[in-house]
């Protein structure tokens, strides 16, 4: 059973079930407002930011938003929608992390896995009692 929670687009309780910080029902409501935006996309290529709030009258940040979610991708070059890569900086297309930067930290990621499961492992591959080894 997962916790309450306030929704954060609306505030009203919810249960949590760790998979979204939004009600059911704004969790709805979003995926219609993306399905919209989606569909602006596709119809006008090389469309701004801008250009698809207003048409769409849904919000720049929440735009934004589905970009940096992988859900909408910046095509063609230069153009006014431009991300950063939240790591180096570079403009990137859609995400958070550009492809460089974004295998640097998977590497780090496993890296650190793998010291912690090393640490863990006893020296020698040795057997001991489960008493004896909480001496250690």
């Amino acid at each position: 059973m997962g916790d309450i929670r306030n929704c954060k687009q609306c505030g009203k309780m919810f249960q949590y079930t760790g998979i979204t910080k939004i009600c059911a029902k704004c969790a709805r409501e979003d995926d219609e407002l993306f399905k919209i935006v989606k569909e602006y996309v596709y119809d006008h290529p090389g469309c701004t930011i801008t250009e698809v709030s207003e048409e769409t009258g849904v919000e720049d940040d929440r735009i934004l938003r589905y970009l940096r979610q992988g859900k909408l991708e910046i095509t063609g070059e230069g153009g006014s929608l431009v991300l950063d890569c939240e790591r180096c900086g570079v403009a990137i297309k859609t995400g958070r992390f550009c492809d460089p930067c974004a295998h640097e930290i998977e590497t780090e990621l496993k890296s650190g896995f793998t010291k912690s499961v090393e640490k863990q492992k006893p020296a020698g591959n040795r057997m001991f009692t489960a008493d004896l080894n909480k001496r250690r």
